[in-house]
Order: C-alpha cells, then sequence, then structure tokens
C-alpha cells in the first residue's frame, strides 16, 4: 500500500505544514522514502475539536456496534498484508517473525476488547432498589454504571510499532470504553503508522461512525504532545516510553485547570531472584534461559530483565560463569532507532567505567546503530550505596548484585523503585524464603512469576502490565488485559431518575 506522509484527522488526509521529517532505515540510519509533514496548532485544534464531536455519540454506541469496529479494524490491519510488515521491519530493524506475530497480538487484542464489549460487564452495572416505608427516611432508589471519560491522546511507543502504538492496547481500551482516541504516531515509525492509522480510519468509515472517533497526528518535535496533552477536550491520556518523557507529559496534565489522569508507562528493571536451591540444581539452564530472555529483542522490552539478584555462593559463580560462556557468541542487533542505539551505548558505557562494577561478558560488537548484549556484577553494599546503579539501561544489559546473605538481599528488595515484573527462581528448598519475600514483592511490582522471564506479556483477562512509580504513573491500572478498560472509565451513580430519564442499561 502506498505511504504518503498525511495527517489522518477525522476521516480526511492531509499534508502537515509544521516541517518535516523521514522514516528512517534502523539498520542503516539512512532516511526511508517519502516524508512525513508535522502537525500544526491547528491541526491539533481540529482533531481534539473532531473528537470531542465525536465523543456525544460514541460514547453511548450500541454495545454490538462498537464490538463489531473493533473487529473491523483487526480486519482491516490484516488486509494491510505483507507491506505493514516489510515497512515495519525497515523503521525498526525488528525482525520479520517479531513483527508478525505483534501484528497477531495486535489484532488479537482488539478482538478481546470486542468480547469484552459485548458482554458488558465493564459498565458495572448496579441497581439498589429504594424503599419508600422505611423509617426514619426513605431509601432512595440508586442505579450505578461506568461511563467514559472522554477523548484518549494516545503517545506510540517505540519499541512496539503495532501492539503498543495506533491501534495497540490504549488505542483498543480507550475505543472499547466508548472514548474517541487522537494518536500522536511515533517518529520511529512514522510509515508503519500511517498505514495502521488508514486502517482505523476505514473501520471507522465503514461502521458509519463519527469521523472524529480517530485521528493520527505526526509531530516534528513535542510541541503536539504537549498540546494534545493540555487541550481541554482530552480527558486522559495513554504513553509508553522514557520517564522523562513521562513525567514531563504528567506535569503539563496536573497543571491543567481540570487535571486528567496520565497512563505512563516508564521504567523498570525487573528483578530476577535467583534462591540457593534453584542455582544448586539448575543454574546452567536458568543462565541459558536468562541469555535468551536479556537478548530477545535486542533488550528493547520494557519487561527486559536487568537486575539479577542472588546469595554469593558456588550456585551463583556457576550462573556468571555460564553466561560469560554464552553472551560472546551472541550477535549484535540493530536497535530501534540511531538514538536508542547511543543511549544504549553511553548507558553501557557509564557502567563499565563505573568504580565499583566489573564487566562480566559482552556479545559481539557491531556498528554504531546496533546494540551489542552486555554483563556486569556488583556488590549490594555498592548497590546501595549508588542509587544510579537503579537506572534503566533500555537495551540487552544486566547487572548481577551479589549479596552476602538473604537479608541483605532483602534490604536490596525494600531500597527498589517500583517495577513491572519480578522473576523468582525458586526449588522446593526455597518456597519458604520465596513466601517470606511475597508481601514485599506484592507492593514492589505489578507482575510476579516463578520460574521464568518477564519479557512476553500474554493478553488476558488476569495480565495485570503496571506497577508502583516510576515503571507506571498509577500502578492501580494496567495497559494490557481487559483490565485495561477500566483506566478510561469513571462511575456515576443515579438516584430516584424516572425510567425514561435513566439511561438504557439501567432500565
Amino acid at each position: 500500500m502506498t505511504i504518503n506522509g498525511n495527517l489522518l484527522v477525522a476521516g480526511t488526509q492531509n499534508r502537515g505544514s509544521n516541517g518535516e521529517f523521514h522514516g528512517i532505515e534502523a539498520a542503516t540510519g539512512k532516511p526511508l522514502p517519502v516524508s512525513f509533514g508535522g502537525a500544526s496548532p491547528e491541526d491539533v485544534e481540529q482533531a481534539a475539536e473532531q473528537a470531542w464531536q465525536a465523543f456525544a455519540s460514541y460514547r453511548e454506541t450500541d454495545l454490538e456496534v462498537r464490538a463489531k469496529f473493533l473487529e473491523k479494524i483487526a480486519e482491516e490491519i490484516e488486509a494491510i498484508g505483507d507491506d505493514l510488515v516489510v515497512r515495519a521491519m525497515a523503521e525498526t530493524g525488528l525482525p520479520r517473525g517479531r513483527l508478525e506475530g505483534e501484528r497477531a497480538r495486535t489484532t488479537g487484542q482488539l478482538r478481546l476488547f470486542a468480547r469484552e464489549v459485548r458482554e458488558g460487564r465493564f459498565q458495572e452495572l448496579r441497581f439498589d432498589a429504594g424503599d419508600p416505608s422505611r423509617k426514619p427516611f426513605a431509601k432512595p432508589d440508586l442505579r450505578l454504571r461506568n461511563v467514559p471519560l472522554g477523548p484518549v491522546a494516545v503517545f506510540g511507543a517505540s519499541n512496539f510499532p503495532l501492539a503498543f502504538s495506533v491501534a495497540g492496547g490504549d488505542t483498543a481500551s480507550a475505543l472499547a470504553a466508548g472514548c474517541p482516541v487522537v494518536v500522536k504516531a511515533h517518529s520511529a515509525h512514522p510509515g508503519t503508522s500511517e498505514l495502521v492509522g488508514r486502517a482505523v480510519q476505514r473501520a471507522v468509515a465503514s461502521a458509519s461512525l463519527h469521523p472524529g472517533t480517530f485521528s493520527l497526528l505526526f509531530d516534528t518535535g513535542f510541541e503536539v504532545g504537549q498540546k494534545l496533552v493540555a487541550d481541554p477536550r482530552i480527558r486522559a491520556v495513554g504513553f509508553t516510553g522514557s520517564r522523562r518523557g513521562g513525567t514531563a507529559l504528567m506535569e503539563i496534565a496536573s497543571k491543567r485547570k481540570q487535571p486528567i489522569p496520565v497512563y505512563a508507562e516508564m521504567s523498570s528493571i525487573n528483578p530476577v531472584i535467583l534462591f540457593p536451591g534453584a542455582l544448586n540444581t539448575r543454574a546452567i539452564d536458568i543462565a541459558a534461559s536468562f541469555v535468551t530472555s536479556l537478548v530477545l529483542g535486542a533488550g528493547q522490552f520494557c519487561t527486559n530483565p536487568g537486575l539479577i539478584l542472588a546469595v554469593d555462593g558456588a550456585g551463583l559463580d556457576a550462573f556468571v560463569a555460564r553466561t560469560a560462556e554464552l553472551l560472546p557468541d551472541v550477535a549484535p542487533q540493530a536497535m530501534l532507532t540511531p538514538s536508542i542505539a547511543k543511549a544504549y551505548c553511553d548507558g553501557v558505557a557509564k557502567l563499565r567505567q563505573h568504580s565499583e562494577v566489573r564487566a562480566v561478558a559482552s556479545g559481539r560488537p557491531g556498528s554504531e546503530f546496533e546494540g551489542t548484549a552486555a554483563l556486569f556484577e556488583t556488590s549490594a553494599e555498592a548497590f546501595l550505596a549508588h542509587h544510579e546503579l537503579q537506572d534503566e539501561v533500555f537495551g540487552a544489559a544486566g547487572l548481577v548484585v551479589r549479596c552476602r546473605d538473604f537479608q541483605q538481599l532483602e534490604a536490596v528488595l525494600e531500597e527498589l523503585e517500583g517495577q513491572l515484573t519480578v522473576a523468582l527462581h525458586i526449588a522446593d528448598e526455597d518456597e519458604a524464603a520465596a513466601r517470606r519475600l511475597i508481601p514485599t514483592l506484592e507492593m514492589l511490582a505489578g507482575r510476579l512469576l516463578v520460574n521464568g522471564f518477564g519479557t512476553g506479556v500474554e493478553v488476558s483477562p488476569a495480565m495485570v502490565h503496571g506497577g508502583p512509580y516510576p515503571a507506571t504513573a498509577d500502578g492501580r491500572s494496567t495497559s494490557v488485559g481487559t483490565l485495561a478498560i477500566y483506566r478510561f472509565l469513571r462511575p456515576v451513580s443515579y438516584q430516584d431518575f424516572t425510567k425514561a430519564l435513566l439511561p438504557a442499561a439501567l432500565r
């Protein structure tokens, strides 16, 4: 399909006039064909106004119509065919298999939310009948439902050009809730974004919805995103990216006349705790699985295992030694953008130069656009004394922290910031010690897992992809799974309404 570099605003396609930029081939750093025009303040104004106008009708859309609309988006994405995968491969450097799987995840979660909409549970309908004879005061008739917040601004993520971008989880859950969406495309994959955006636009038209139900904007800087979050018609934000970017949006949202929620997924190093029994029996196998997880997608996952905690001993020595044997054979991988590649190299260099850190092993070197896997180690004392060792290095870098005993390992956990995941590798004899940690870990992360790694997030009604700050801006929420719909809803109670005045669902 042809890419033309246009903005998609409320059913129209037009060239942005606020500068231009090109998609970049991740593997070479060279510009790809077709430039993209940045949105002007007037374009942002039009998208927000059209979304607000669409909200009046879309918020009360028949649930079957809304479900079919979500399914139609999935069909239109699949209809793009191989052009979508080829363009995404060029813009991100990600391999075909990964992107084909991500496309399936994207369409799968759209269909999952369609089923959620049909079932209607998200409305949380509640009925508490009145009793006029109750003494000393009559009991009122009370009914409750969840209503959509309003138009949502969604920011595409760099590391998931499909599943966390234009028609990804934030968009799918917002549309399922009854909220129009204005997407600010990520500049790392503009062609991919346009192809998907046009698929959504076609689905809007096919469902005969107000065209303002969806818009897609490109930005040559930060102005579009900032203006969107500040616009009074935008009532919530979905963001996946850096802590710096997320906190900047949170600050804008908090200073509005009417502050709004920003659901920002930002920073996590995802601790992996290796218990003594597990290390004594399968340190070699754990090391192999760890390396596979560490280098998956060049380590560009928000759930990448960046921190390994264990009590010092022969088992940990065996794990580190085996990892050191495996890493030198790992080939370098193209990173998502030249700037991400540079940031990763800078982060690895800081660890390598740190006086309290020892370099264990690294993968094969590559070009300036590729990331080389790296493993480091330090002591628990040094980790506790140097807070910068908690900083996320976005890529295939891991840090082993050697603890002198279990109590010191607990002290390290107590000092960690909020996380998306914590993984525990245990044997039967480790269960008592693991049970002792569970209350601490529940306060630390949104997902706890046993004998595995956090990479690979199942799209499920029981999934939580979130956690205490700075993993996410609001640790009570998730950006994956059907629970994500509740981010874009709020409860309203109706007291003593006549049947004619009640919403249809509450009659």
